[in-house]
């Protein structure tokens, strides 16, 4: 899974007669490997010999040797001259040729190590005559030192004649590979050593595929794993018997904590006492643990991540998986942790986290300090440091007095609320509900579950009893009735019922007026526009302004819900890109400490930005910070691979694009959000096209309207083409398949929702972009190039460059199919200068083909047909496609090429599957259009 790559340079090495070391932690995957290596080398007909090294037979001399010895076939075993063993003292008189030989020495203990050698070199050299030969050796490090130097020495003599060999193991104790140096068991000096490295997010998910856990779960998994798949598979053995919809970590099953102890068994104490500080830290760095007087620090984070047990990242150490921390706090006693934490608490350069280690350095009761903490906890919040927030009001109420109970409760529901919005699920499970189990107050009780209906992120229709609950809770206090109300309404908005989230909204807006709660108003009214923009209506504009004379709201974690995001939200839906990155990247520093949803969100809006003013490689870097943090915060995925996909197909694999949309759909499935739903068929959609599955792609779209005409009245939220900009692309892909009436219909409706509203003005140059491919197709290509030509200055005045450059592929691709060459060449050249400009890697490659295409001629057989399409099609089909679109009958395509009927009526059946066309009309309208033309050229 995941390792075509890996197995690719293994086969390469051994095809060249060379051998392969592969290193790597336990669980990361080397026996898979040597297993898929050695049934493909079966299934060419070598002779394959493996053996696997045991910790209980490392010392027993030749034990190794045997086990390869006795899978030797006894064809090739044949009694030998004894002439050949001339100068080789025979063990006993059985031993009359070179098998018996080794077997012999392999059993004795006064063995002649030479002879041994010999003869197992002599026997893989009578093997070889007959076929290669592939010795796989697993867990290298556990076989005997007489069995090494056999394996070796046969390689290095013989390996030229067809012996290889591929070798598995971890790196030796104590030395990491940047030290240097090789691994003692390597068969051969000019081995070729490949680490194994972890599975990605991706490979990870398909490997999880059949185990039915839902996709939040399995991207946690990898991050807890650090991508370790037998590590991901122990960890997520715990959720097979119960599948939550809102993540809460499980119990570590016994085989994990195993797997921990036996890799930290294998590090020397004074890395145990390194990782143990990097455990008790709440930041751990290589700096910060040098500057607490850990001066071997780097060499050892080097060797525990060789090990498996840590990854570093940004400067960061993280253990994989986390419970590798709590292994190794509670291997030590509480002095040594008092003395740890005081050392932390010397060198933490922030006020917070030295707080936090001098109230773990002293464990009892003490009001004094449970107070202190509190302060400290406060300062985090205001600086957007919510998860030191949450871990100083947990160690609050665990140094507080008994009595009072009430400032106890006070300060885990802080914990709670701070928690949920730093994204650590497990502590807010045990603070929540060690308030729900005590004699809280209703306002109390209400703000824990609060909490867990945040940490539900996406999931919050599947919160049901959670919100039953809450509601009996508040009564009728408008003062909790309102915050309640705000979730209820964003749980109904992300299942499409916008009527009734609208109607949440405003009794939400009505509790916080009559409990005098301004913040909570502000966010009211923020929602309520939030809506009304999502549904297509103007009157978000005063909703806004309303929100916006209010106070604004205190950072406490959900600046996504503001006034001040919302806003920023509604001016990237009305074209002013520039304005709305330039408040975001605002927000992002009051946030950047943060981990929560907050955080994700603020990301995923700049990414989208970027994207859409041609900052492709910026796209790609907000967009990996936002996917990175909902992993490891255990956050929902939707929200961060939304815009991962998006920056892909502007400037990264569309490929990638493909994965991340369809990974981010799933999971927003299962979570019954169809806002994100609708977002991720968009850019799940055009990528399909983009690779040339126009009818794929444009099935895609279709379902996005399938989605807000549900009929439950109260969805009709989805359908506002300046907030989710689907329809021009699914007009282009329309026209692409022939479908020219109804693209011309998509059009028509879409402007008539729209209006002549001078908001969101983008939108309407995409429409214009469509409708001149509908022109184009009708056959007026005058005036389809002057609608390009519009779109383009508008594009160019909006700051979007990549609208910009499609305008213009789509100009060259009008002008070619009218034989116009140098203005194709002009608007192909010009668009690629664009792409390059903005770093826009599929887009340029698109222009690169446009060009090479015009280079050819206009007449070139395979000019009509896209690059994707080209690589579907084989050179036969090509001619067979071009001539039938042109109008030839099967019988005179089968005159010209010398064919039968039968065979041009079934290769165009192989044609028309493979195009994603049902018609010979479709198949001519794509011979004028070029796949790579108006379905296959979208954009975001």
């Amino acid at each position: 899974m995941g390792r075509s790559a890996l197995l690719a340079s293994i086969e390469a090495r051994l095809a060249a007669n060379g051998s392969v070391v592969l290193t790597g932690p336990s669980g990361i995957g080397k026996t898979a490997l040597l297993e898929a290596v050695g049934d493909a080398a079966a299934a060419r007909g070598e002779l394959v010999l493996r053996v696997a090294g045991t910790e209980t037979e490392r010392w027993v001399p030749c034990s190794g040797l045997a086990e390869l010895l006795d899978q030797l076939p006894e064809t090739l075993t044949a009694e030998l001259p004894r002439e050949r063993l001339t100068g080789l003292p025979a063990p006993h008189p059985a031993a009359a040729n070179e098998r018996a030989l080794g077997r012999s020495f392999a059993d004795r203990s006064g063995m002649d190590h030479v002879a041994c050698r010999l003869a197992f070199r002599g026997l893989l050299a009578r093997c070889a005559g007959e076929r290669p030969v592939l010795l796989l050796v697993d867990d290298a490090q556990w076989v005997d030192a007489e069995s090494v130097h056999a394996v070796r020495y046969a390689v290095q003599r013989v390996g030229s004649r067809g012996v290889r060999a591929v070798v598995a193991g971890p790196w030796p104790d104590g030395l990491a590979p940047g030290d240097g140096g090789s691994t003692p068991w390597a068969p051969a000096p000019d081995a070729l050593h490949l680490p194994v490295p972890p599975l990605g997010p991706d490979e990870l998910a398909e490997m999880f595929d059949s185990y039915g856990l839902p996709v939040r779960v399995v991207n946690t998994l990898h991050s807890d794993s650090g991508g370790n798949p037998y590590l991901a598979l122990a960890l997520g053995g715990a959720f097979t018997d119960r599948i939550p919809r809102h993540w809460r970590p499980a119990p570590l099953p016994q085989r994990v904590q195993a797997v921990i102890a036996e890799r930290l068994a294998r590090l020397p104490a004074q890395a145990h006492e390194t990782l143990l500080m990097a455990a008790l830290a709440i930041r751990p760095t290589t700096d910060l643990l040098c500057r607490a007087g850990r001066a071997e620090a780097a060499r050892d984070i080097r060797r525990a991540a060789v090990l498996g047990l840590l990854i570093t990242e940004g400067g960061g150490i993280r253990f994989t998986p986390p419970a590798v921390g709590t292994v190794l706090a509670e291997s030590a006693d509480a002095q040594h942790l008092a003395r740890v934490h005081r050392a932390l608490a010397a060198v933490v350069p922030d006020a917070a986290g030295r707080a936090r280690h001098r109230a773990l350095a002293d464990p009892g009761p003490n009001a004094e300090l449970a107070h202190s903490l509190v302060t400290a906890a406060e300062q985090a919040v205001r600086q957007g440091s919510h998860r030191m927030a949450a871990e100083l009001y947990r160690l609050a109420a665990d140094r507080s007095p008994a009595d009072p109970a009430a400032e106890r409760l006070e300060w885990l529901v802080a914990a709670a609320e701070t928690g949920a919005n730093g994204g650590l699920p497990d502590l807010v499970h045990r603070a929540a509900e060690a308030v729900l189990a005590a004699d809280a107050t209703r306002a109390q009780r209400v703000r824990a579950r609060l909490a867990l209906l945040d940490l539900s992120g996406q999931g919050l229709a599947e919160m049901g009893e959670v919100f039953a609950a809450a509601l009996v809770d508040a009564g009728g206090d408008p003062a909790l009735l309102g915050p309640l109300r705000v979730r209820m309404a964003l749980g109904a908005l992300l299942n499409g019922a916008s009527g009734l989230a609208e109607q949440e909204a405003s009794g939400a807006l009505a509790h916080a007026r009559e409990a005098g709660d301004m913040a909570m108003e502000a966010k009211a009214l923020a929602l309520r526009a939030n809506i009304s923009l999502i549904e297509g209506r103007d009157d978000y504009v005063h909703d806004l302004e309303l929100a916006e004379r209010l106070p604004e709201p205190p950072l406490d974690g959900q600046m996504h819900t503001t006034p001040r995001y919302i806003a920023a939200y509604c001016a990237i839906a009305e074209d002013r890109l520039t304005e709305a990155r330039a408040e975001l990247l605002r927000m992002l520093a009051l946030v950047e400490r943060g981990s929560g949803e907050e955080v994700v969100h603020v990301l995923r809006n700049l990414s989208e930005v970027a994207a859409r003013t041609g900052r492709c490689r910026e796209a790609l870097d907000f967009a990996d910070r936002a996917m990175r943090i909902a992993e490891q915060a255990a956050l929902s995925p939707g929200p961060a691979w939304y815009p991962g996909a998006l920056a892909e197909l502007a400037g990264g694999s569309i490929h990638r694009a493909m994965s991340l949309a369809e990974r981010g759909l799933r999971a927003s499935e299962q979570e019954n959000d169809l806002i994100f739903q609708s977002r991720l068929l968009h850019v799940l959609g055009v990528a399909r096209m983009r690779i040339g599955d126009v009818r794929a792609g444009v099935d895609t779209l279709l379902r996005i309207d399938a989605l807000s005409s549900a009929p439950d009245e109260q969805r009709r939220g989805m359908r506002c083409p300046r907030v989710l900009r689907w329809h021009g692309d699914l007009a282009q892909g329309l026209v692409a398949l022939g479908e020219v009436e109804r693209a011309e219909e998509v059009v028509r409706a879409a402007r008539a929702v729209i209006g002549d509203r001078a908001r969101g003005a983008g939108v309407t140059g995409l429409l214009d972009r469509a409708e001149a491919c509908v022109l184009a197709a009708r056959g007026e290509p005058d005036d389809a190039v002057a609608l390009l030509r519009q779109a383009a200055v508008l594009f160019e005045r909006l700051g979007q460059p990549l609208e910009m450059g499609h305008c213009l592929l789509e100009q060259a691709r009008i002008e070619r199919r009218r034989r116009r060459a140098g203005a194709a060449r002009k608007a192909a050249a010009d668009a690629l200068e664009i792409f390059l400009r903005c770093g826009a890697r599929p887009w340029a490659e698109q222009a690169r083909h446009r060009l090479a295409r015009l280079d050819m001629g206009l007449q070139d057989a395979s000019a009509p047909f896209g690059a994707v399409a080209q690589a579907a099609l084989t050179e036969g089909e090509r001619r067979i496609a071009v001539l039938v679109g042109q109008g030839a009958t099967n019988q005179q395509v089968a005159n010209r090429l010398f064919l039968s009927v039968k065979t041009v009526e079934a290769s165009l059946t192989r044609i028309y599957r493979k195009l994603g066309i049902r018609s010979r009309s479709q198949l001519g309208s794509l011979l004028g259009g070029g796949l790579d033309g108006p379905g296959a050229t979208l954009s975001r």
